[in-house]
């Protein structure tokens, strides 16, 4: 049976290691929320959401320390952490996972484009990412929310673009979460998903508005498709093949911010954003938590990453002046945050 450990027990990490357990994969779940796996040990793990109903899945959750325990490799590492923990969180998973000689593989399941950090750690020999588009939240311990009603929830690839029957494998095995397919375009699918999260996650998290409002208000939009954008056309600028964003053809967004008709390009976002229902991007959830948000890996590392193929990206740097004016966990969500970016951009 294919063992499977899992390096952050949150959101996403959470759903996927439930439905996997669920699916009768042997999957141990590590955390250092001490209240979280103290719960999960104690009464499961409780999985809600439209797709899964209210269900309690009984889970092997551990703290950080007791992963000196295991004895048995595990076949699959996943690290699904936040992008300022992607170091520590490989390092703590990669020596518990098989070599890559004997089929180990350690898979990025993060936002940002973390897989090179992830390889340099693991071993690119052995690392693999993980694109994932389904929605989710975590707001009590032991208890972990699938948010959206979408068909396509994770694309997994190789680093260097090849068609490998392991990344065919682990899609089949996502399966079992939501639906899945494997990639020979990784990056290009890792630059799209991050316009989506550089749209929606800080403007959610400045705002206070939900993962479907962000797209369906009108001011919001706006900023949404010009950050998106900007994201775009440095990813291209790089050299990757951004085909599409959140399931929209990536030019409708070029066009649109550079003065083309949006009726088309609204319609689609209105529409899209019906499918995530009530949900919270991790952005929010960090502010309502009041955590460390994301800020350096998703817009603050779009825009050093705009500068050597020399692509302005004057959205995404206010949107990310704007969250770095508060301080680590004071970032309050409110409507009239927004206005701090409308008078950066004059």
């Amino acid at each position: 049976m294919t063992r499977i450990g899992i390096i952050g027990a949150g959101a996403i990490g959470g759903v996927v290691g439930g439905m996997l357990t669920r699916a009768g994969y042997n999957v141990t779940l590590f955390d250092h929320w001490v209240e979280h796996i103290s719960e999960m040990k104690q009464n499961g793990l409780r999985l809600s959401g439209p797709l899964i109903g209210d269900i309690r899945v009984p889970v092997d959750a551990r703290h950080l320390y007791e992963a000196q325990a295991i004895s048995e490799p595990f076949d699959i590492g996943i690290v699904a952490v936040k992008s300022y923990d992607t170091e520590w969180a490989t390092s703590f998973i990669s020596p518990l996972v098989k070599d890559a000689s004997d089929g180990g593989a350690v898979v990025d399941f993060q936002n940002g484009i973390n897989d090179e950090r992830v390889a340099a750690i693991a071993g690119r020999e052995r690392t693999l990412g993980c694109v994932i588009t389904i929605g989710a939240g975590m707001y009590d311990p032991g208890h972990c929310m699938r948010t959206d009603t979408r068909t396509l929830g994770f694309k997994v690839g190789e680093l260097d673009g090849s068609d490998s029957d392991r990344a065919r494998d682990i899609a089949a095995m996502m399966n079992n979460v939501a639906g899945s397919e494997s990639t020979t375009n990784l990056w290009g699918e890792r630059w799209g998903k991050l316009a989506v999260n550089c749209m929606a996650n800080p403007i959610a998290g400045l705002s206070g508005y939900g993962s479907g409002e962000v797209r369906a208000r009108d001011d919001t939009r706006w900023l949404c498709i010009r950050i998106a954008a900007e994201v775009i056309e440095v990813g291209r600028a790089h050299g990757h093949n951004i085909d599409g964003v959140w399931g929209i053809d990536a030019q409708k967004f070029v066009d649109v911010a550079n003065g083309g008709d949006s009726s088309e390009l609204d319609a689609e976002l209105i529409a899209g954003a019906q499918a995530l229902g009530a949900g919270r991007p991790s952005f929010l959830q960090d502010v309502i938590r009041q955590r460390r948000v994301e800020i350096d890996a998703l817009n603050g590392w779009v825009v050093e990453q705009g500068k050597p193929v020399e692509v302005a990206t004057p959205v995404n740097q206010a949107v990310a002046e704007v969250v770095r004016s508060f301080p680590v966990g004071q970032l309050r969500s409110d409507p009239s945050n927004l206005q701090l970016i409308m008078d950066l951009l004059g």
